[in-house]
Parts: C-alpha cells; sequence; structure tokens
C-alpha cells in the first residue's frame, strides 16, 4: 500500500517533488505511481534492492529519462525537465556512481566547464577563488591546479560536488555516493552533507547501507519493485523494520564460515614470493609480497584503499610487471605468460571497478556475459553466432547466481546501476569455474540479500574446491568468509591471520600503519 509523504513539521512547500512518477521501458515499469517531496535543509535517502527503480527515479528528476507519467514540481510549480542541461538551469545536480570528470584536465578546468556563466575566455584565478571558498565553507579541499586524474576517488568525489554546487544547484542527487569511499571517507562525506543541510540545501541519496541511513539521513523513502513502501523520518526507525521493508520479508542469515580449511599437504594455486613492483606515481606498489591461496580456501586481504591492493591483482593479471620475486599459477612459474593463457589456465577475476575492467560499454548485457568464450558460441566455422544459446546461458547464470530478477539481457551494459552491473560480473566469473578466484569488493553496489547471495556463492565454491583471494575493506565480510587473513599497508604485508585468531580492532590498526601491542 502506498502512504503519503510525511512533511518536516517546519516545512510546506517542498524544494522538488514528484507526484505519481511512473516511467515504462518496454514491457518493465521500473517506477509504478512514485510520489515523493524533497525539502531544503534536510537529507532524504532511498533505499532499495538492485533493480527497485532507485537510479531510475533519481534519472527522471535530474532530467537524464523523461516519465512516461506523472508530473514533477520544483517550489510548487509543475516543470518539465527535459534533459540534464534543463535539470541544472533549474537548480538540480547529480553525482553519479561513475564520474563525469575529464581526467586529463585540472579541477580548475573541470568546474569551468560546467559552469553555467562560463565567458569564452575565463579567469583562472576567478574560478581557483570560488573553489577555495567553497572548499573552506564545505570541507571539500581539493587542490584547485591539481590533474584530476591524479586525484583519489574520494577528492574526485569533491570535485565533482563543487562542480554542481558552484553550478548554482540546490537540489543535490547523490547515487550510492560511499561506494567508491574508503571507510574512513565515508565519516568525511557525511560532515559535507551536514553542512549543506545546514545551509538549506535539499540532499537527496541512494545507499544500501542502513548505519550510513541512521547516521545522517532526516527521512528514509524505500522502494520496492518500482514502488514506494513506506516514507518516514529517521527518528523512531530501526534497521530490522527497514530491511523487512526493503525485502518484504525478514532479512537474510549472514553467510560464514563454519568450519576452517586444513590445506596441509595441498599444492597452491597460487603463490607470490617475494613480488616487488615499484610505482613511480604512488611510491606505494609492492614490496617483497608474499603469500598462497590454496584449494577450498577464502584468503582475505584488509587494508585501506590504495595501498597496493590493486597493484598486487594486476601482477597476479599480468597486468603489472614484477622487479623481483616469483609468482607461480597453478603450479607454473607464470613470469611470460599472457592474460589469455592465465584466464584458460583457470584465473577468474571480480575487478574493483566493473565497467572499467570488467565489461565493454557499448555492448549488450549477453555479449558481456560470454566475453573471452565467444568461440565457444561461434557456428559456421565462427562466421556466425549462436545468440539463442548465449542468451540461455546469460539467463541460467544470472538466475542461479541471485535471489531477484536478473538485469534484462538486451540493454547495453553501462546503462546497469552499479548494483546491476556487479551481478553481472560476479555472475559471469564464477559461473565459468575459475580453479582460482580474485574478488575485488565482491559485495560492492549490492543490496543486502544480493551481497548475502554473493557471500553465500563464494563459500559454496569454497566447499567445491575454488580457492578464493577476497579483497575488501569490510572487515566483518572479511572476518565471516576468510580461511586466513592477510593485512596491507602501503605495499607491504603486515599481518597474517586466522580469523579467530585476532580481532577487527588489531586489524585496523595494522591497516593504518600501526603497531600492535597486548599487555
Amino acid at each position: 500500500m502506498l502512504t503519503q509523504v510525511q512533511a518536516p513539521t517546519n516545512l510546506a512547500t517542498p524544494l522538488l517533488e514528484a507526484r505519481g512518477l511512473v516511467k515504462q521501458f518496454g514491457d518493465l515499469r521500473a517506477n509504478d505511481n512514485v510520489n515523493i517531496a524533497i525539502y531544503p535543509g534536510e537529507v532524504h535517502a532511498i533505499l532499495g534492492e538492485n533493480g527497485a527503480g532507485k537510479s531510475t527515479l533519481m534519472k527522471m528528476l535530474y532530467g537524464f529519462y523523461q516519465p512516461t507519467a506523472g508530473q514533477i514540481f520544483l517550489n510548487g510549480q509543475p516543470m518539465i525537465i527535459n534533459s540534464p542541461q534543463d535539470g541544472r538551469r533549474l537548480g538540480i545536480g547529480m553525482v553519479f556512481q561513475n564520474f563525469t570528470l575529464i581526467p586529463a584536465l585540472t579541477v580548475i578546468e573541470n568546474v569551468a566547464l560546467f559552469l553555467p556563466d562560463l565567458r569564452a575566455v575565463f579567469s583562472q584565478k576567478e574560478i581557483e577563488q570560488r573553489i577555495k571558498e567553497a572548499s573552506a565553507k564545505y570541507d571539500l579541499r581539493v587542490d584547485p591546479r591539481a590533474t584530476v586524474g591524479e586525484l583519489s576517488m574520494g577528492e574526485q568525489q569533491k570535485v565533482e560536488i563543487l562542480k554542481i554546487i558552484l553550478a548554482g544547484a540546490k537540489v543535490l542527487i547523490f547515487d550510492e555516493p560511499t561506494s567508491v569511499l574508503a571507510p574512513h571517507e565515508v565519516g568525511g562525506l557525511f560532515q559535507v552533507f551536514n553542512k549543506l543541510r545546514a545551509d538549506g540545501y535539499a540532499i537527496l541519496f541512494i545507499t544500501h547501507k542502513m548505519p550510513e541511513v541512521m547516521a545522517v539521513a532526516d527521512r528514509i523513502t524505500v522502494l520496492r519493485r518500482g514502488r514506494v513502501v513506506e516514507t518516514m523520518p529517521v527518528a523512531g526507525a530501526t534497521e530490522t523494520e527497514l530491511v523487512t521493508m526493503l525485502l518484504g520479508s525478514a532479512p537474510p542469515e549472514a553467510a560464514r564460515i563454519t568450519q576452517f580449511k586444513d590445506t596441509t599437504g595441498q599444492t597452491p594455486l597460487l603463490i607470490f614470493d617475494r613480488i616487488t613492483v615499484p610505482d613511480e606515481q604512488t611510491k606505494i606498489g609492492l614490496k617483497e609480497v608474499s603469500f598462497q591461496v590454496f584449494p577450498g580456501e577464502i584468503v582475505g586481504v584488509a587494508g585501506v584503499s590504495g595501498n597496493g591492493q590493486q597493484t598486487l591483482i594486476e601482477a597476479a593479471l599480468g597486468l603489472r610487471p614484477h622487479t623481483a620475486g616469483t609468482i607461480h599459477l597453478m603450479g607454473e612459474n607464470v613470469a611470460n605468460w599472457p592474460v589469455e593463457k592465465k584466464l584458460q589456465a583457470g584465473l577468474g577475476c571480480i575487478p574493483e571497478d566493473p565497467l572499467l575492467m570488467g565489461a565493454i560499454p557499448g555492448m549488450r548485457v549477453y555479449e558481456n556475459m560470454i566475453l573471452g568464450e565467444q568461440h565457444q558460441y561461434a557456428d559456421q566455422g565462427g562466421l556466425s553466432m549462436n545468440w539463442k544459446r548465449v542468451r540461455d546461458k546469460a539467463t541460467q547464470f544470472l538466475n542461479s547466481t541471485f535471489i531477484s530478477s536478473a538485469p534484462r539481457l538486451e540493454v547495453m551494459v553501462e546503462t546497469l546501476s552499479g548494483g546491476n552491473l556487479q551481478r553481472v560480473i560476479i555472475a559471469r566469473e564464477v559461473g565459468r569455474q575459475p580453479k582460482l578466484l580474485i574478488a575485488y569488493y565482491v559485495a560492492r553496489g549490492l543490496d543486502i540479500s544480493n551481497a548475502e547471495a554473493a557471500r553465500r556463492l563464494l563459500l559454496k565454491h569454497r566447499e567445491q574446491g575454488m580457492g578464493i583471494l577476497l579483497i575488501s575493506e569490510d572487515l566483518d565480510e572479511l572476518f565471516a568468509l576468510s580461511d586466513r587473513l592477510l593485512v596491507m599497508h602501503h605495499g607491504h604485508i603486515v599481518g597474517t591471520f586466522r580469523p579467530q585468531e585476532t580481532t577487527a580492532h588489531d586489524v585496523g590498526i595494522l591497516m593504518t600503519g600501526g603497531t600492535i601491542t597486548h599487555a
């Protein structure tokens, strides 16, 4: 049953409001009679499973999509938003999961390109001053003259926020804003939200993470299957209540290892022996890193983002050369092996950035599901493709992996939400039954039920003998799923533990460069 939108008691007119919004894509109704109101000086969270219609709703409010039915109001006046340019002109800004910055340009130049009042000849000093003033006011400090491509993901997000604020937006829409941030950066983003809220901005943000909602939101709207289940104030709401609304049932039981593996006498699937990879840009790289992954075990890698985890994966895949040490895969020294040969030997990978490293934009979902295996679906000596078999296999992989309805196979992969794209990559990589799987942030972008489904999937294949190297910043996830834990800091492995032999507190100290001292 749909509920009436509850207005904050001190405000009468929403800054932005949607009444009866419907969005139809062919036979799919992504949003169905959605009512939502956003007020000045509030943080409004949107909760929903992957495919619930959250991103579609945000894109309609921004002008990226046009509603099939319903109306959008700004300051109580009906508006037709035909494009993002219309949305920006009306004071609506959006920070997407995949940033829209130009890496080769400076912060000043990226901000300048977004300004509605940009002159043909503009003053960099003037724009730099505007950036500095907004940075100081909202705690968005970043070097205006830095090249964007050299900034961390957290710093790039600050540039995106500065860009839309300086362009005049008063309604700020964030799509999964914490999915690109390290844990210690999330609190900083919420401080920014608090300062923007105090200055009268209306903030609308999508998240799957209940602690985030409880920490920063004023009100919550829960979507399920394209419809509003409830809109309520955070005060008085409980996580259990919200999860039940989200899923339509009680939350799933958390996936967890119940018995740790004994690998005595087994041959490792992967051996890193004193691997060194220099990195002139970050000065981190890898420094004499040694570890092993055995069949039927999950080795977790804990570390704050940017401490060598990505370099470790690239070294394992052969994308980054090592200057010292040896890497053995399935018992073979793979020093000169191309990536293709490693994949054929039984290596799979769920990458950090699924769109950049795991998919090809401009291709449909079902086409991306067979990347690297096209020859298996070729007919007539490679002159044609059996697309029915491709679709059947893609459907099988997706439906056997996750609980909720699978992403549509016919759409371009870059149009998927972050969670749905992650589901496609996980289903493809696990469905190929690799002997060794490297999984980077496997639950990134996934809602509660699909995140648990992904974790249970890893445990299922661990039981069947797959070796898994799991990189994550979620210590709860690592402690629940890992047979062994490696802790990385500044390119070094600074600790190796069985989860039952340590604590999240001690691991956190090592992740940040500290030393464990016990009385």
